[in-house]
Formats: C-alpha cells, sequence, structure tokens
C-alpha cells in the first residue's frame, strides 16, 4: 500500500487505507497491487499498513463497538478514491494460509483464523511487538531502519505456507534477497527514507557499524580515563594527607652562615651549614639567575610549580636516547625537595614534591622561589646557595661573578661533585659550553658574547681559608656562643685576625718543619702572635689544617718546660731579690730528688740574671722553694696562666700543662708595661642587614707587674736572647726578649719572644708527645719565631721595650767558678729539664692525634703531688 497525497499523516491514511480495503468490492486485487508498489514507498505507509489490518480484524470482530476508529480519533472518513489497496491489505493479509488466486466468499474469515485474531497478541520484548494505534494526529518521525524487524514487502508463498502470527517479519538478509536493488538504481525498500542509489544501503550500513566500533572504543577508552583520573586522585589525595597541613606550613629557615672576616675586612672564613651569606637575585648580575633558567627550567615564568610539556619533553628525550638525558623537574620542585624533603628517588616523594612546589607557586613570586632556590640549592664542597659557591670556586662574591664564571656555576648542579672545577676542570668547562649554548637558544645571550666565555673559561681558585686561617676560625666559633649565644640567622663576625701575619705564621711553620721536621723528628707545632692589649693577630693551629683539625694552639696542654721559668724569678723580683743577686748552682737533694742541669755541670755562684739567661735548673728549683711553690702558682695565675697549676717544686721546671695561647697572654704583660691581657679575637659580631648584636669593649685587668720588676724581668728576659739559649731569635734594630724552653727527654720545645709592639710563641712537638730527636727551644722554635718576625716588624717602627729600664751586671763565670767563660753563652741543650723519668701503668703512653697527648709523670711529680 503506498500514500497517494504526501501531505496526510502516514498512520492516518494507513487506518483509512484498511478500511477502505474492506468496504471495496469487485475491485482487481491484481491490478491494486501493481499499483500499490512503487519507489515511492514510505516506512510509514509500511506500519500504517499493519494498523490497517489489525483495524480490519477488529471490524470483524462482533464484540467490537460499532464506532469507526476514525469517529473515535477525530478524523475525517477516507475517500475511496485516496486508498490504493494491494494483496496483502485484503482481509486476512498475508498471514492468512491460501495460494494465490484462493479468496473467501463475502470477505468472510475462516472460523479458524478468526478464532486465532481473537486471541490476545502476545507479549514480546521486541522493538516492533504490535501496539494498539493512539489514532492520534502526529507527524511520522523518521528513523533508522531497524533490519530484521520490518514486514514484507512482496509476498513469498513458500515462506508463508504455514506460517504463525508474527512470522511476518523478515531479517536483514532476507529482505536483501527479497529485494534486490540495481547499481545506481533508485533507493530498495527496506531503507526509511528510501532515495538514493540501491547500493548506498549497504555501504551505509558498513559504515554505520564501523562507525559504531570507533564509538564504542571511545567509549572504552573514556571510561579507562575516568579510572585513571579517579585513582590518580586518591593517591595525591593519600600523600596529601601524608603532609603537614597547608596553614602550617611554612618555609624552613636556611641554616645560619657565620662569615668570618679578617682585621682588613676580608673573607677569612665561612662557618655553617652552608657556607655563604643569603644574597638578594636584585643583587646578582643578571646573566647569573638567566643561567640556571637557561639549563634547569626554561619554562619557569610560564609554569605553574609543574610542567607538564617539560615532563614529556624529558620523557620522550629519555626513551629515545635510552637513559636519563633530562630531567623533568622544576625549579620549584626542586627547592620544595631541598627545604621539605629527603633525597630519595621513590615515586611517593615525587608526588609530595609536586604537592608542595604548587603550595610554593601559590605562596610566593616567581622572583622570590628563585631567590630562595639560589640560596639553598648545594654545589659541593660544603657550598650551600650561589654566595658561597662563588666564594668557594671563584674566591669572588656571587655579585663579582663572569659569564663564563655563572654558566660554570650553573652546570654544577646537575652533579656538583663530578663537575667540581676544582677537582675536574675539564668537565666543569665542558657543562660550561652546554649552559652558554643554552642560553643562546632562549635568548638570554647572544652568540657572541657565548663564544667570548668560551675563549676564556673561568678557573677555579685555591679554596679560601683552606689552610691555616682555619685554626682561627675554629677558635672564633669556639668563643662566639659566649658573645651572641646560639646563632639563628647569618652573622658577620670581625675578627682582630691580620690575613697577611697569619700566611707568614703558616709558611715560617710549615717551611721549618718541612726542612728540619724529619732531622728532629718532630712532626708538629703551633704558633700563637698577640698585640700588647691582647689581639690575636695569627693563630697557626698545626701544619696542615686539611690533615688534622685539632687546634694545637688554644686545645692542647703541653709541659712548657723552661718558658714557665720567668714566672718563679718575678716571685723571687718581687720578694725583694734583684737581677743581681747571687745563688749558687751546685746540686740539689730535696728528699731524694735531685734535679740537675742538663749539661749535669755546676757553675757555682751566679746571678739570677745569668741563671735565667742559661736556664739553669738548680738556681730555679732554689729559688722556688725559698719562694714557696703556691707563690709561683700565684704570679703565674695573675698573669694570665688559667691551667690547673701544681703547687710543688716541681713547678718551677714547668712540669704544669699549659696551653700555649695562655702562656704567650701570660708573657704579654712583659711586652705591654705589666697590664694583664685577656687574649681575644672578636672585635663585633653584626647581622647581615647591619645590625651591632656585640661590641667588644676594654677589658681593664689592672697592673699585674709594678714598673720597677718590670724593668727588671724585662732586663733578664733580654739577656737571654743577646747571650743565652735564644741568640737566634735578634732582630736588627728592635729589642727583643723572651725565654726558651724545653721538657723532659725533648718531648716539648717553646720559644716566647717579645717586643715592644706584642709576643709571640712557638711550640714543636708530636701529637703524640714522643721524645723528638734533641729538638730544643733555641733551634726549631726560634728559627719559626724569627721567620715569622721578620715578616711582622717590616714596615713597623721599632718600640722599645717598657719599664725602668735596668741593665744586669755582665755575668763572669771565671770569677764565679764556672766552666764558662764570660760572653761565651750557653747551647741550645742547657736548659732541658732533667727528671727522673717514672714509670706509671708501663712504659710510654701514646694518646691518639687529634686528642689531647698524654705525657709520662716524673718522680718529681709523685714526690711533690703532680
Amino acid at each position: 500500500m503506498r500514500l497517494i497525497s504526501g501531505e496526510d499523516n502516514g498512520g492516518a491514511r494507513a487506518v483509512r487505507s484498511g478500511r477502505a480495503g474492506i468496504n471495496a468490492q469487485g475491485q482487481d486485487m491484481r491490478d491494486v497491487d501493481r499499483r500499490g508498489h512503487g519507489p515511492d514507498t514510505e516506512m510509514g505507509a509500511l506500519h500504517g499498513q499493519r494498523l490497517g489490518n489489525q483495524h480490519a480484524r477488529r471490524q470483524l470482530d462482533p464484540r467490537r463497538e460499532a464506532s469507526p476508529p476514525t469517529a473515535r480519533a477525530g478524523l475525517a472518513p477516507a475517500k475511496a478514491a485516496d486508498i490504493v489497496l494491494s494483496p496483502g491489505d485484503r482481509p486476512g493479509g498475508p498471514l492468512h494460509d491460501r495460494l494465490p488466486g484462493d479468496h473467501f466468499p463475502n470477505d468472510r474469515l475462516p472460523r479458524d483464523r478468526l478464532l486465532r485474531d481473537r486471541q490476545p497478541p502476545e507479549r514480546t520484548t521486541r522493538s516492533d511487538e504490535r501496539r494498539e494505534p493512539s489514532f492520534e494526529a502526529e507527524p511520522p518521525v523518521r528513523a533508522d531502519p531497524r533490519f530484521g524487524s520490518e514486514p514484507d514487502i512482496g509476498t513469498d508463498i513458500d515462506r508463508t505456507r504455514g506460517a504463525k502470527p508474527g512470522d511476518d517479519r523478515r531479517t536483514e538478509d532476507s529482505v536483501m534477497v527479497a529485494s534486490p536493488r540495481k547499481k545506481g538504481g533508485s533507493g530498495g525498500g527496506n531503507g526509511r527514507g528510501g532515495r538514493g542509489s540501491g547500493g548506498g544501503g549497504a555501504g551505509k550500513g558498513r559504515k554505520r557499524r564501523k562507525r559504531s566500533f570507533l564509538g564504542r572504543l571511545f567509549g572504552l577508552f573514556m571510561v579507562l580515563a575516568v579510572w585513571c583520573v579517579v585513582g590518580l586522585a586518591g593517591v595525591i589525595a593519600y600523600h596529601f594527607a601524608q603532609l603537614p597541613p597547608m596553614s602550617e606550613l611554612t618555609v624552613p629557615k636556611r641554616p645560619p652562615n657565620i662569615a668570618i672576616m679578617a682585621a682588613d675586612g676580608s673573607l677569612l672564613a665561612n662557618r655553617g651549614d652552608t657556607g655563604g651569606q643569603t644574597i638578594a637575585i636584585h643583587d646578582l648580575p643578571p646573566y647569573l639567575p638567566m643561567a640556571f633558567l637557561a639549563i634547569e627550567d626554561r619554562r619557569f615564568y610560564s609554569h605553574f610549580g609543574v610542567d607538564p610539556v617539560g615532563i614529556a619533553r624529558a620523557a620522550f628525550r629519555n626513551v629515545t636516547s635510552r637513559g636519563v638525558a633530562q630531567g623533568g623537574s622544576t625549579l620549584t620542585q626542586q627547592l620544595a625537595k631541598n627545604m621539605f624533603l629527603t633525597q630519595e628517588r621513590t615515586l611517593s616523594r615525587k608526588i609530595q614534591e609536586a604537592i608542595l612546589a604548587l603550595w610554593l607557586e601559590q605562596t610566593y613570586t616567581k622572583d622570590q622561589i628563585l631567590e630562595l632556590y639560589l640560596n639553598r640549592v648545594y654545589f659541593g664542597a660544603g657550598a650551600y646557595g650561589i654566595e658561597a659557591a662563588a666564594l668557594r670556586y671563584f674566591g669572588k662574591h656571587a655579585s663579582e661573578v663572569s659569564l663564563a664564571e655563572a654558566a660554570m656555576l650553573a652546570g654544577l648542579v646537575q652533579a656538583p661533585s663530578r663537575l667540581a672545577p676544582s677537582r675536574n676542570p675539564q668537565a666543569a668547562r665542558a657543562r660550561a659550553e652546554v649552559v652558554l649554548g643554552a642560553m643562546v637558544d632562549a635568548g638570554f645571550i647572544t652568540d657572541k658574547a657565548a663564544k667570548a666565555a668560551v675563549l676564556a673559561p673561568a678557573t677555579a681558585v685555591k679554596a679560601k681559608g683552606a689552610g691555616s686561617a682555619n685554626y682561627a676560625a675554629d677558635y672564633v666559633m669556639d668563643v662566639l656562643d659566649d658573645y651572641v649565644g646560639k646563632v639563628d640567622m647569618d652573622i658577620i663576625v670581625e675578627t682582630t685576625i691580620d690575613n697577611r701575619l697569619q700566611a707568614a705564621g703558616e709558611r715560617a711553620l710549615v717551611e721549618e718543619l718541612d726542612q728540619k721536621g724529619a732531622k728532629y723528628k718532630a712532626s708538629q707545632g703551633a704558633l700563637v702572635s698577640l698585640a700588647t692589649d691582647g689581639a690575636i693577630r695569627a693563630l697557626v693551629g698545626g701544619r696542615n689544617y686539611s690533615d688534622s683539625q685539632f687546634n694545637r694552639a688554644t686545645t692542647a696542654k703541653r709541659q712548657p718546660g723552661s718558658s714557665f721559668k720567668p714566672f718563679v724569678y718575678l716571685a723571687a723580683l718581687e720578694n725583694g731579690l734583684t737581677p743581681d743577686t747571687v745563688r749558687e748552682d751546685s746540686p740539689v737533694n730535696i728528699r731524694g730528688w735531685q734535679p740537675a742541669n742538663a749539661n749535669r755541670r755546676y757553675n757555682g755562684p751566679m746571678t739570677l740574671a745569668t741563671a735565667l739567661a742559661y736556664s739553669i735548673n738548680t738556681v730555679t728549683v732554689k729559688l722556688a722553694a725559698e719562694m714557696g711553690p703556691r707563690a709561683v702558682v700565684r704570679t703565674a695565675q695573675r698573669l694570665g696562666i688559667t691551667s690547673s697549676l701544681q703547687p710543688n717544686l716541681s713547678i718551677a721546671l714547668g712540669t704544669s700543662e699549659v696551653a700555649p695561647i695562655e702562656l704567650v697572654a701570660a708573657y704579654d704583660a712583659f711586652a705591654n708595661g705589666g697590664i694583664g691581657v685577656i687574649p681575644y679575637a672578636v672585635k663585633t659580631v653584626k647581622s647581615a642587614d647591619g645590625k651591632v648584636l656585640y661590641k667588644r669593649t676594654a677589658v681593664d685587668l689592672g697592673r699585674v707587674i709594678e714598673p720597677a720588676q718590670l724593668g727588671m724581668m724585662n732586663g733578664m728576659l733580654r739577656e737571654a736572647v743577646t747571650i743565652g739559649t735564644a741568640k737566634g731569635a735578634q732582630l736588627p734594630g728592635w729589642e727583643v726578649a723572651g725565654k726558651t724552653g724545653t721538657s723532659q727527654d725533648y718531648r716539648d720545645a717553646w720559644f716566647i719572644g717579645f717586643t715592644g709592639k706584642g709576643v709571640t710563641g712557638v711550640w714543636i712537638g708530636n701529637d703524640d708527645n714522643s721524645p723528638t730527636k734533641r729538638a730544643s727551644g733555641g733551634n726549631l722554635p726560634v728559627e719559626v719565631w724569627s721567620r715569622y718576625m721578620k715578616v711582622a716588624v717590616q714596615g713597623e717602627k721599632p718600640v722599645p721595650l717598657p719599664g725602668i729600664r735596668y741593665q744586669p751586671s755582665t755575668p763572669n763565670y771565671q770569677s764565679m767558678g764556672g766552666e764558662m767563660a764570660a760572653g761565651q753563652g750557653a747551647t741550645a741543650e742547657d736548659e732541658v729539664t732533667l727528671v727522673p723519668p717514672s714509670t706509671v701503668g708501663g712504659g710510654d703512653r701514646v694518646a691518639a692525634q687529634p686528642q689531647q697527648p698524654q705525657r709520662q709523670r716524673g718522680l718529681l711529680e709523685q714526690l711533690f703531688g703532680g
């Protein structure tokens, strides 16, 4: 059946067609059938055909209402001229089991068919189940064909024979076979809206199936993507919960740096975990931060803390190079790792790093993040931050580095140990060239500037303060807490250390030990030089700081030997004796103890001045016994000795241990006019912004030596340099005084000498307290002192020794029955303290360096409580 009027509703016309098929009598069905098929058949007409058949059956049912459907639906009756019937529209339709040409009189249906039609239709879940028409005049809805669910167009007698109700549907394949289409012909009957080529229906079906597969694949992908996002969100949430609350999160304070400055304002050393001070980004040359951006994070000012583009680029390069050729972490992520996290490489740590990077980006500006990064990143060799690195490798401030140096510093971050210019200069230069190329690519510098930097590469310098200056810096750190307490900020410490004299002291000590240390079997030494007010001008705590950080100048306690004798003679002078007082150089026996001179010879009567100049042991012990050991102890402590002293007669020969710095400080009273001093190195302490935290004020200890006794002592000590054991310490044009000292078995050798400008002391020995090979105060220590003082007095105007001048009488040993002629002088070995050794605990006891060396205790200490 086809619709004549294209404007009529498809369903309504179908109903009228069904009714017209019942009333039309005597009409040739074959003729109608021929007119009912054509290229204009619509799918709506097919649906109407089914509805018409159902309506016809309902009209034959006597139990149905007499009112026509069109009346109920409110439709106008259809005219016979508008209806064209096809064979399928006859009563019974194609479902009736009949042969071609069969018909029923009076259009009556057989009883069995009528009974079947009265049965209610089976419920089905198929999409094309038969439904009662709504009879509402709604426009037809064009939809895609549902293959396999549409009614037959042509009647297939063989297939319909014996068919059951509901079997009037074909599959897509049966329709395709029953209704063959010619190539390029008119649209097939199965295609809804069947205009177009006959072959187009099959092609569209294949395209639809292809699109359906791609759609399902896309849907599966979207489902997987959603689950991945959900899973990733869960992982991020879990690791976010492991971090402290963001509201409580703060950037940890950078470990404080202590910049220790020399007296002339130059940097002596850095102390602290960072090795350098914080520096503002605006104080840096522009190309310095650009070098880091070019090689580490070129998109720094574009990303939000995590750079997906950079991560993808790094992943691609790493895959193509089959290794780790590039990292994906941004500068912000690196900063987060340095400040908050450990250095372990795990997925968990990377996720937390990304979370913290986002927090940093939300909290700080880009410039602030870059400044934090430059001040906290590690450059190797204990240098944290760009300022520390510039000082460590190039000996200059970060604000002063060149383009080539900036490129080398930026290249260090990748592998500080492997690329350090002090260890591997070639690798450092190659990496710097890579950085320069990256800066050109980024447009930060011109190709010409990069080539110029390559032609003049950066060169690392020797680490500043790598030598003996570190001993002075360590001493500053030891006393700093007394001035400012616990340091929690960057500070600047201005000291009294003279860089020129510090270098001179180190050179004198090292060169003398290098040249003569093996001869005397002496391996270590120390030097301390003080101004007359106690300011430390040079402090060398050992031969090589890299090998041993033990500060022998301030920490080691050693026997001073004869260098302690001036306190005995000062006590004697304060008790009314004079340098010309005569005492007998003869054997001594005190309750079995028999101290002797180094040469085991005795010279008879001699003045105190002569006895001190030649370091006569017997006379000194007799004076200590005459004055009393406690008087000697009080005198030494008044001048500045702080170590524990044993009040027994052996103290006269220097058996109580002292540190070099306190012995030198005690001698300073002889050089400055009799005023007590406390050695110091710190003048002022300031914060990084210039706020004064500490400023030294003069400490007045008062007079510790009266002018009369001071003049006598300086006259006597001057004799020790001119005719005595320290003749090698003379300086042309300068009045020099001092005293040598050698402990038992040549374990310690000393010389403490002074001028009107200050005092310098030298100690030579071994860390394990083993004996040297006849190293005494008159040889190695005097030679080190002389070498140093020649530099110290350069350009200085000679200053006379203080005190009331007193000229002792010229010693004449012949007149006193001695064996030495007047003026002949004494050898350095004449002062050795001879104390019979006592084995306590068995044999020598050796202390492992750098701890305080142990020593053997002699018979004197057993007898007198040492």
